[in-house]
């Protein structure tokens, strides 16, 4: 829909530019180039457009780990995390201005149901691309799942919040590549050799 893209973009723009506090309504339907009144029918105050764009980004964004998360079905681990990783790490550095406005965005909102709701996506994902690896086997798969994503997204979320400078970011990328596989290695299950008879 088009007048609701507009009314997105011109919240992230004036969220780069000037901060949630600043943002109010008028200022988005201008920017927009819808009335105040069409601007109501969508989205009835700032709250709710905060809302509506952090539910539109995370469902992109789910949808985005789900794909790549498909297409390494069957991969070797070392692959997969590569690739969940790369994935993650441009999705949120693609427009690193939109992420950081969206961070403050949603300081004052109730989005626990919004997070709920990417992470199901997200772990069963996951889950079922590790399940696939043909050279790795979990016992506690949920855990090792779910320790590995609370890594990845918060080392992610911690590299936007220091600001680091290109160099660095790409530094810790590099390291966050070679920390996951270090603990899957460790974790996975050992099997052992059958005796020769």
């Amino acid at each position: 829909m088009a007048t609701v893209d507009a009314i997105f973009e011109a919240t992230i723009q004036l969220l780069v530019a000037d901060g949630p506090e600043r943002l109010t309504t008028t200022r988005v339907a201008e920017r927009a180039g819808v009335s105040v009144g069409t601007m109501y029918q969508y989205f009835p105050h700032k709250e709710a457009l905060f809302y509506a764009l952090n539910e539109r980004y995370l469902q992109s964004l789910a949808e985005t780990v789900e794909i790549a998360c498909r297409a390494q079905h069957g991969a070797p681990i070392e692959q997969m995390v590569d690739a969940l990783v790369r994935t993650y790490w441009n999705a949120k550095t693609e427009r690193p201005e939109v992420t950081r406005a969206l961070y403050r965005s949603v300081v004052a909102l109730d989005n626990e149901p919004l997070i709920e709701g990417f992470s199901r996506r997200v772990d069963a994902a996951t889950a079922a691309m590790f399940a696939s690896a043909p050279d790795a086997v979990f016992a506690d798969l949920h855990t090792v799942n779910l320790t590995l994503l609370t890594t990845i997204f918060g080392t992610v979320r911690s590299v936007f919040e220091r600001n680091l400078p290109s160099a660095e970011a790409r530094a810790v990328h590099r390291q966050l590549v070679l920390m996951c596989l270090a603990y899957l290695e460790a974790v996975k299950e050992r099997h052992k050799e059958r005796p020769l008879i």
